[in-house]
């Protein structure tokens, strides 16, 4: 799908866009057996471990005398389901990341899982990518002086108010890198959240960003699991760091 100049003029207002049914529901049904077999590979890992092409983050935890496995997230997930890695260079990603690239090229930096299960305790503090690509280090650079990375979040379950949506601050993309404090518990003080906005949707809908944009999201309190698919693209050249898992920085063409 190609981006209207309205949505490209908007996404570097405001830091983001959201697009409504870019995936179908045999897209979403593919995504999410893939996330399920991908859980199941998960549920006997402990902390970062390499495994079968895909870097696992998963916290063992006891409840109620059970071990349980929770997932902080699955980078490169690819590696061990090709399909993701398949759905990573699927043309309706690679066409809005160019369009706001504004490159046919990029390099993929991100193709991620994010599980959020009921009481898993999984949260997201407010953050902005850029201090994940390494901003003002010799990671990175800012190419083409608007980011030169670009996100996006595909739902696979249903985004509502209570199972731990994102949450972007319009505008926070145009103070450019922060370096604000992080923390996987801690959200940062300070920060009006007063015109924040929570995003709310279907399966299939897709949330662009970009690495300067404020966004993060709290715990699931409901009782449905709240995944979504992350692929992250940067302009060539700006990255200069080795990503770990099956995939990893390949460079893709629209």
């Amino acid at each position: 799908m190609r981006l209207t100049s309205a949505q490209i003029d908007q996404f570097y207002d405001q830091g983001f866009i959201i697009l409504r049914q870019v995936f179908g529901p045999q897209d979403i049904a593919a995504m999410s057996d893939a996330c399920a077999r991908l859980k199941a590979l998960a549920q006997d890992l402990e902390g970062s471990v390499l495994h079968q092409g895909a870097n696992f983050a998963v916290d063992q935890v006891e409840v109620d005398g059970t071990r349980v496995a929770h997932i902080r997230r699955i980078s490169w997930c690819g590696g061990a389901e090709p399909v993701m890695l398949e759905y990573g260079a699927d043309p309706r990603l690679l066409s809005i990341a160019a369009d706001l690239l504004d490159s046919d090229e990029m390099n993929q930096l991100i193709n991620q899982v994010h599980y959020k299960e009921p009481g898993d305790t999984v949260q997201f503090p407010l953050h902005q990518d850029s201090h994940h690509r390494g901003y003002g280090t010799a990671r990175w650079e800012d190419v083409n002086g608007r980011g030169s990375f670009v996100q996006t979040a595909t739902l696979i379950d249903r985004m509502t108010q209570d199972n731990g949506p994102l949450l972007f601050v319009p505008g926070s993309n145009q103070q450019c890198h922060l370096g604000l404090p992080t923390s996987q518990d801690e959200w940062p003080e300070g920060i009006d959240l007063s015109g924040a906005v929570t995003v709310i949707g279907d399966p299939g809908d897709v949330a662009v960003f970009g690495p300067y944009t404020l966004h993060g999201s709290r715990l699931n309190t409901s009782t449905v699991s709240r995944r979504i698919f992350i692929n992250g693209y940067a302009y060539p050249g700006a990255n200069r760091h080795a990503y770990v898992g099956e995939g990893a920085g390949r460079l893709l063409r629209r």
